[in-house]
């Protein structure tokens, strides 16, 4: 579980092509929109763009000088439809969009402007793409979690939490892709709850008081784990969860690894700017003429593990050597 790194195929083509060939052309300033399904002001966000436009310089794109990035970001439904409408009416080369609910925004907003996501775990299932390798349409990116990833949650929460019994899968139904909801982690998650012994416990949250009632019903009898699964809702709802998890000491794994930051116990993800690292790749072959047609969907292959010492012991648990030694993070 060791980070891996890998040399994408398509970014280190581009970093080969010679320096003439990555000068912009011209003196036509391109426009680039980006949706962010975060708060806004969230700072998480904004490293997320800095990523994003480091990797782009590499690349010959200076924000403000040859390309504009018109940003921006928010974690309510509503507002993703009228921001996306707003992005487009900017006259757009491309958007690039961050979580299912902000993609959708603005597929609705355009049939036509090529998007580009990070942070969408079933594009098929939500018909963004047709396939990985052939997207079609306008819409192509890069996938953050994958389908094993169900199972693997489970076997943390057992490894650091051995007396574990019963796990809720914690989502919001309205902000969840179809992976959060059953279709791209559950089965996973069933065939691992059936070999570990677990009761899985499917746990939808519609508002933020019923976050309240789900760690309640977990603590009722001893035994009690909790999985939060990556949706908007649960990002916007962040501290809430991380607060009744303490409050109710219910040992529980998150999907990133700010959520462990704010003193969660233990999260399995991948590094988002990563992802808008090479989602920059792709951004700079539409803005010299590649059709989205040609840009397959990666998946990710960066993936890390993250655990918060402090709440481990403030849990009464502590870190299996096997486990400590796969950790890529540990936060004191």
């Amino acid at each position: 579980m060791r980070r891996r790194d890998f040399i994408s195929f398509l970014g280190s083509t581009a970093a080969m092509w010679p320096l003439p060939a990555r000068a912009q052309q011209g003196g036509r300033l391109r426009r680039i929109g980006m949706l962010m399904g975060r708060v806004e002001g969230d700072p998480e966000g904004r490293k997320y763009l800095s990523a994003f436009q480091e990797s782009l310089r590499a690349l010959g794109w200076r924000d403000g000088q040859n390309v504009q990035i018109d940003y921006r970001a928010t974690a309510d439904l509503e507002g993703m439809q009228s921001r996306a409408v707003e992005l487009i009416s900017l006259g757009p080369e491309l958007v690039v969009t961050y979580t299912t609910p902000a993609t959708n925004a603005v597929r609705q907003a355009t049939g036509s402007v090529p998007i580009l996501f990070v942070a969408v775990s079933d594009p098929i299932g939500t018909g963004f793409v047709e396939s990985f390798s052939r997207p079609g349409g306008h819409i192509t990116g890069f996938t953050n979690f994958e389908a094993t990833m169900g199972g693997k949650w489970l076997e943390l929460i057992r490894e650091i939490a051995p007396s574990v019994k019963r796990v809720a899968m914690l989502y919001n139904p309205a902000t969840a892709n179809a992976g959060a909801a059953g279709g791209v982690y559950l089965p996973s998650m069933k065939a691992a709850a059936d070999v570990l012994g677990i009761e899985l416990i499917v746990s939808p949250v519609n508002d933020p008081a019923e976050i309240d009632s789900a760690f309640a019903a977990m603590a009722e009898s001893p035994g009690g784990g909790l999985i939060v699964m990556p949706n908007v809702f649960t990002a916007r709802n962040q501290e809430r969860i991380v607060s009744q998890a303490a409050r109710f000491r219910i040992p529980t794994v998150y999907p990133l690894q700010h959520f462990v930051a704010a003193g969660g116990l233990l999260s399995y993800g991948i590094d988002y700017r990563d992802q808008f690292r090479l989602a920059a790749s792709y951004a700079d072959r539409i803005l010299r003429g590649g059709k989205v047609t040609d840009l397959p969907v990666q998946q990710p292959t960066k993936f890390e593990l993250v655990i918060n010492r402090k709440t481990v012991k403030a849990l009464g648990l502590e870190i299996p050597a096997t486990l400590l030694a796969r950790t890529d993070e540990l936060i004191e």
